[in-house]
């Protein structure tokens, strides 16, 4: 039976014990990321690795082995059933999410689940319309680009206004991929990997972004396929207004030989700008004061403290403290939404030429089940008939 989630400010029932994991997929991203994430946080005597999930028998039992995992699965039923694991991390193809993350939910399990979140926002608001409502358990998605003593620094300056305001910014992913990795079948597919360099590429920096200058007003954008030969999109451009005034433009591409991620965002006294590829650390942020910045003021703000890089790790630490203290943790409910909310803006945009505001995208929207939205040329097969 599912466990009944604890009231805000009740004793936690986790306290003076280890947090019992489980994790389902056992791929690269289980592998190179939950796991280390997990067994760090195991060492210092918060987590325990209970079970390991995956549909492939031979994938499963060889990952818990080699991590010493008591339990695996082929049925994740199953293992919540049996194993009652407090926190489910998930990291499988996309359209897996938002079944998995119910099912965990409704065990009384809080869930971290890897980006893309879902496919659409009615998976997102089916998602959270089974979290708890006063305590957990809620589900979180991935996003360790926000987490980190630089974007912690940087976010709180901008906060506070020390940079003055945010005028202009630039958010870039702009990767490279080829034919090979297209040939695998479920990639460049609207059904399988949910979206194209928008949302399964460029979705960390987007976020990022948001975190870092808050509520988005509009958006107008644009997307092609210039050269693989896919479904969705292999290169986006969009122009964003933010509630603050601010003009970002938002590039993502797979077409790019030079590959980069790079946030910048132009302020009224300093430009902070962060050049990256699939992580950052202190040294990867650099600031910029404005003519007549005092030098000790600019030299506070280069001060970043102690280097934390950004990293599932930090972002689990913050997770797990959450669900101690039985509070909503950052990437979850509304605050999760806001990421898929804007990409699914940017391509309701980039298909119709309309210029998509916040909040504009519900049920009764095609782009609220599809980010096709079943646009003609973009819709998958079968589909180009149902109106944009």
């Amino acid at each position: 039976m599912p466990r009944t989630p604890h009231a805000a400010g009740a004793a936690s029932p986790f306290a003076g014990r280890r947090i019992r994991a489980a994790v389902v997929g056992a791929g690269a991203i289980g592998r190179g990321s939950h796991l280390p994430a997990l067994a760090r946080l195991a060492a210092e005597g918060e987590t325990e690795v209970v079970a390991a999930v995956d549909i492939d028998a031979r994938a499963v039992e060889a990952f818990r082995a080699e991590a010493g995992i008591p339990h695996a699965y082929t049925d994740l039923d199953r293992m919540l059933a049996e194993q009652r694991p407090d926190l489910v991390t998930i990291g499988t193809p996309p359209t897996l999410h938002r079944d998995q993350t119910v099912a965990a939910l409704r065990a009384g399990a809080w869930v971290w689940c890897e980006k893309p979140p879902v496919p659409s926002l009615a998976d997102f608001d089916a998602i959270e319309a089974e979290e708890g409502t006063d305590g957990g358990p809620y589900a979180s998605i991935v996003f360790q680009h926000r987490f980190g003593s630089a974007a912690t620094h940087v976010r709180r300056l901008l906060a506070e206004g020390s940079l003055g305001r945010p005028l202009v910014a630039h958010c870039q992913t702009t990767w490279y991929r080829d034919t090979a990795y297209y040939a695998v079948p479920w990639r460049g597919r609207w059904a399988t990997e949910g979206g194209g360099p928008a949302m399964g590429h460029g979705i960390h920096q987007t976020d990022l972004l948001l975190d870092l200058l808050g509520p988005w007003r509009e958006v107008r954008a644009m997307a092609a396929r210039l050269v693989h030969d896919v479904e969705t999109e292999d290169v986006s451009t969009a122009l964003v207004r933010f509630e603050s005034g601010a003009l970002a433009t938002v590039v993502n591409s797979v077409l790019s030989p030079d590959e980069v991620s790079r946030i910048r965002v132009d302020c009224e006294r300093a430009t902070v700008e962060l050049t990256h590829l699939y992580g950052h650390s202190n040294a990867n942020w650099q600031v910029t004061p404005a003519p007549g910045v005092p030098a000790a003021e600019a030299a506070a703000w280069r001060d970043f403290g102690p280097d934390v890089p950004s990293s599932h790790l930090a972002q689990l630490r913050e997770l797990i403290a959450a669900m101690r203290a039985g509070e909503r943790p950052r990437g979850s409910g509304a605050d999760g939404r806001t990421s898929l909310e804007l990409i699914t803006a940017l391509y309701k945009a980039a298909f119709t030429g309309a210029t998509v505001r916040a909040d504009g995208i519900g049920p009764g929207d095609p782009y609220y089940t599809a980010l096709h939205g079943g646009a003609p040329g973009w819709a998958p097969a079968g589909r180009e008939e149902v109106p944009a």
